[in-house]
């Protein structure tokens, strides 16, 4: 097949999909999970129910591809964030403050149970454990974050301080958090 032909197939396949993730995701919060089915999806679409078949198995795989998407672009976001800062105690703030606020917008439920138990979740937390280690290494050379704990371990302690962000009740609250999570990462005097 020519070069523009495999381009332009695998651009209607990612519309599908695409389209495909965002319907079902808002099908879901429209009627709940327990109620949204592959034909559903399928005429919210607007493509035919085998078709879908092709792309995913049930409504459960398609749900799990929109939040692997969803982690991605959280991931990605945060990475935005740390590259717009220009030192290492402005690279963690900004970062901190970012994924507080993803915790803070994006609550539990019935939906978070089912999608928070596959490998990719595992994966991204790894990633995010990562992420945020290394700059707390870089903060820790620059002298702007504590060196008597191994990153590895106040990256932990963040993430875990993070996730209260999810139960607080306003933004305000959550930059409070943050600025306490900050505070702890300080040098000894």
């Amino acid at each position: 097949m020519p070069r523009l032909w495999d381009e332009t197939i695998e651009a209607h396949r990612r519309a599908v999909r695409d389209a495909t993730l965002d319907t079902t995701a808002a099908l879901v919060v429209e009627h709940g999970l327990a109620s949204v089915t592959m034909s559903q999806i399928a005429e919210q679409t607007g493509i035919g129910r085998a078709t879908l078949y092709k792309y995913f198995p049930d409504v459960e795989a398609i749900l799990l591809a929109w939040h692997e998407r969803q982690i991605a672009e959280h991931l990605e976001q945060l990475a935005e964030v740390r590259d717009d800062a220009r030192h290492a105690g402005e690279r963690l703030k900004a970062v901190l403050e970012a994924y507080a606020l993803i915790v803070h917008e994006h609550h539990g439920g019935d939906l978070a149970g089912l999608l928070h138990r596959g490998a990719h979740v595992a994966r991204a937390h790894q990633e995010l454990r990562d992420f945020v280690r290394d700059l707390l290494t870089e903060g820790t050379a620059s002298g702007e974050v504590r060196d008597d704990v191994a990153p590895e371990e106040l990256a932990s302690y963040c993430l875990h301080a993070v996730a209260a962000a999810r139960g607080l009740p306003s933004k305000a609250a959550v930059q409070r958090l943050v600025t306490v999570i900050l505070a702890g990462l300080q040098p000894p005097h």
